[in-house]
């Protein structure tokens, strides 16, 4: 059996600004708390407050997890310490933008109803195109220079990939919908596909109980970055008791199995959002290619573990 090998330790320092950006995103989600505890107000159906604090996690757990991913590299440090820089200060914008606007009673996202609403909403655009291109970066560093050994490579690099996938995901929600072409009210761009924006939807999260949300695969795509590679350190942790874990082989084979079903439960939320279809009330079609989906990679996890069982008895008995 192969050794196992913890996550490598950091290169460098994480990176300041991140850092500093993620305790600025605390304090700003203790106070998007207490609004949204002493701030009875409503926009579009949901809490005033409810979108600034979700930001704020948001931003407060990418912001870690770069900085975080920042450290691994062990060449072009300067180069990756201006990226994350560059990330940090157009993340800040982005979060000043929605927080701003919450304050004034006003939404932030896809308002073009004055000349400032659509500024401030083409600024906000633009940054988040300006994190996508970043996250890319990164993304060609850590292929350039992947840390530590294949079951850890591919986590942080499959991680990465999927969740810029994620973040392109929010791209369908700027354009106008058939509706709002006919009857233009300021707003153009819709999360929710099928009905208008500011139904019934799920508590805190907001995605919608009755139609399409494209929110859904967008959240689940972008946080690709901190579950794959919180598996294979988890698999690592589990390495140190459960002696089928040990082989890097069998690890790396767990982790194929994981990405490949997070791809294609991001497909299945991708398309069912754009069906119309809300995410808690699949019809049967959905249901089967997810009941499908999770069969496939049980059994594979099984045949995976299986070989693993049998290449240990056989090391053993020797």
């Amino acid at each position: 059996m192969t050794a196992t090998t913890a996550f490598p330790a950091v290169q460098t320092p994480w990176h300041r600004p991140l850092l500093w950006l993620s305790f600025a995103m605390a304090a700003s989600m203790l106070a998007t708390l207490a609004g949204l505890i002493f701030d009875p107000r409503l926009l579009d159906g949901a809490p005033l407050w409810a979108k600034p604090f979700k930001f704020s996690i948001s931003i407060l757990v990418y912001a870690l997890t770069l900085s975080w991913l920042l450290a691994q590299l062990p060449r072009w440090r300067r180069l990756a310490w201006w990226v994350g820089t560059v990330a940090a200060v157009f993340l800040t914008v982005e979060m000043v933008i929605i927080g701003g606007a919450a304050a004034a009673g006003h939404t932030s996202h896809f308002n073009v109803s004055t000349p400032l609403a659509a500024g401030l909403w083409s600024v906000m655009a633009a940054s988040i195109v300006i994190v996508w291109l970043a996250a890319l970066v990164v993304a060609l560093l850590l292929f350039r220079a992947p840390p530590g050994d294949r079951a850890q490579s591919l986590a942080i690099r499959a991680g990465l990939v999927i969740a810029l996938i994620g973040m392109a995901l929010a791209f369908l929600m700027t354009g106008p919908t058939a509706d709002q072409l006919n009857n233009f009210q300021g707003i153009a761009g819709a999360h929710t596909v099928g009905l208008r924006d500011g139904g019934p939807g799920l508590p805190l999260l907001g995605w919608s109980t009755e139609a399409g949300d494209l929110r859904v695969p967008h959240f689940v795509g972008m946080h690709a970055l901190q579950v794959i590679p919180l598996a294979a350190l988890l698999l690592e942790l589990g390495a140190r008791r459960i002696p089928v874990l040990r082989a890097a082989a069998t690890r790396l084979g767990l982790l194929w199995i994981l990405v490949m079903s997070y791809l294609g439960a991001l497909a299945l939320l991708t398309v069912q959002a754009l069906a119309g279809q809300s995410v808690v009330r699949p019809d049967g079609a959905f249901t089967t290619w997810g009941v499908t989906l999770l069969a496939a990679a049980g059994l594979a996890a099984v045949v995976v573990l299986t070989r693993a069982y049998g290449t240990g008895r056989n090391l053993w008995r020797s």
